[in-house]
């Protein structure tokens, strides 16, 4: 496909006389086009995603929409966004090794595709979740992979002159950018014409959050560091719809909403999805009792936070070589106690902004414009709010209290208490 062709949205049709040209997608699973089986799978807001399968093998075709996909073509987005998913994709595979996400056999910026390796059999974890599936992996494998991306493509290793090439790069993915700062930290806290919730169950609550001084001030300040703290490449979309399963594997997908961001957004983001799941499991309760699966996601959470610590503690020992906290001034003069301290409190701020990401991550998700299935996919509506509420409250005291939280064991005993019912 030629580089200078206009941009042509994929159809199932259409895909394999386009593409036949494509050696790097023939190659994989055949030559004869008019054999491939191609299915249209994206589920997402933002994309087309097509599976094209041939004699030899099968790929995915990743096509941006020059829209937002959710809504329509009244919300026009650039489909330059393509372009930071392809560099952000090669970015965590050098940081976080092979296998964490998928490998990229071709990328066609004009067309706004990437051609990319199919996961096969994995499934979408949140979809695992919501089935009651214990993963026994997940944790490690999330906890490395933040640790590893976020440091290494922080100024704690890479050198300066790189990073803010790369920060420069990563700048112009402003569009994605204003739908997190719109989505997340603003539109769920007043009556933005896009928001929805279920309605009137939450009416109450929603009005109280939206009128809760406190909330919408921690909720602005955590926008001001999102938008201003561009700390190190962040995957920018890290829930668990964009993490793929087996019980012996996990892959991290769609980075399109990458950019130099606060290392804690991604840490925030992924563990509230795990407390959403907890709070959502009694609305799925139908195929038997969800208790261990309620134990197993709070331990999800503690495992992650725990070799998220580990490993970042690791890489600071043992691949501090940017320009911050050098070693010159530390382990060179014989003060490796020097550098503890300092990484103790670059731990110790992460784990403050990840609580505050968190929790509004929970409050969007359940009164802004996009929903997750863990809620969702409750039919009934009584049963769905009281889920939701409890959720809700959970975020709040995140979001607000975050300063005053000490431990993941204060604050599951917490999640746990506001689950039976024991908190007002």
């Amino acid at each position: 496909m030629s580089k200078a062709a206009a941009f042509q949205a994929l159809t199932v049709e259409t895909l394999p006389t386009r593409l036949v040209g494509v050696e790097a997608l023939a190659s994989r699973i055949g030559g004869d086009s008019a054999s491939w089986d191609v299915r249209e799978v994206g589920d997402g807001n933002l994309n087309l995603v097509f599976i094209v399968k041939g004699d030899k093998g099968s790929a995915v075709v990743k096509q941006a929409l020059p829209y937002v996909r959710l809504v329509g073509e009244s919300w026009p987005l650039p489909l330059k966004r393509s372009f930071f998913e392809y560099h952000a994709l090669t970015r965590q595979e050098a940081r976080a090794g092979a296998g964490t996400v998928p490998a990229i056999y071709h990328f066609d910026e004009a067309q706004a595709l990437i051609v990319m390796e199919y996961l096969t059999p994995h499934v979408i974890l949140r979809r695992a979740l919501i089935e009651g599936r214990q993963l026994p992996k997940i944790a490690r494998d999330l906890g490395l992979f933040m640790a590893r991306t976020l440091f290494r493509g922080s100024d704690l290793s890479m050198k300066a002159r790189a990073r803010k090439e790369d920060l420069a790069l990563f700048a112009d993915n402003a569009e994605l950018c204003d739908i997190t700062e719109s989505l997340v930290f603003t539109d769920p806290y007043y009556e933005a014409t896009l928001n929805r919730h279920t309605s009137p169950q939450l009416d109450g609550l929603v009005a109280e959050l939206r009128a809760d001084r406190d909330l919408k001030v921690e909720a602005q300040k955590l926008k001001h560091m999102f938008a201003a703290n561009a700390e190190t490449l962040v995957h920018g979309d890290l829930h668990s719809g964009s993490i793929m399963v087996t019980d012996s594997e996990t892959r991290i997908i769609d980075p399109e909403f990458a950019f130099y961001g606060p290392m804690a957004f991604d840490v925030g983001m992924l563990l509230a999805n795990f407390w959403m799941a907890y709070f959502s499991q009694s609305g799925h309760e139908e195929d038997g009792d969800r208790e261990a699966m309620r134990g197993y996601l709070l331990g999800v959470v503690v495992e992650t936070w725990s070799v998220f610590r580990t490993e970042f503690s690791h890489l600071w020992r043992n691949e501090r070589t940017g320009m911050l906290y050098d070693r010159r001034l530390f382990e060179d003069r014989g003060d490796p106690l020097g550098a503890e301290q300092a990484l103790d409190r670059v731990l110790h701020d992460i784990w403050i902004d990840m609580l505050g990401f968190a929790g509004v991550e929970i409050h969007r998700r359940i009164l802004g414009l996009a929903h997750n299935a863990d809620f969702e996919t409750i039919a009934e509506e009584d049963l769905r709010a009281r889920c939701e509420t409890k959720a809700l409250k959970f975020g709040r005291h995140l979001a607000v209290n975050r300063h005053r939280l000490l431990s993941l064991d204060e604050i599951n005993t917490l999640a746990i208490r506001i689950e039976k019912g024991n908190v007002a």
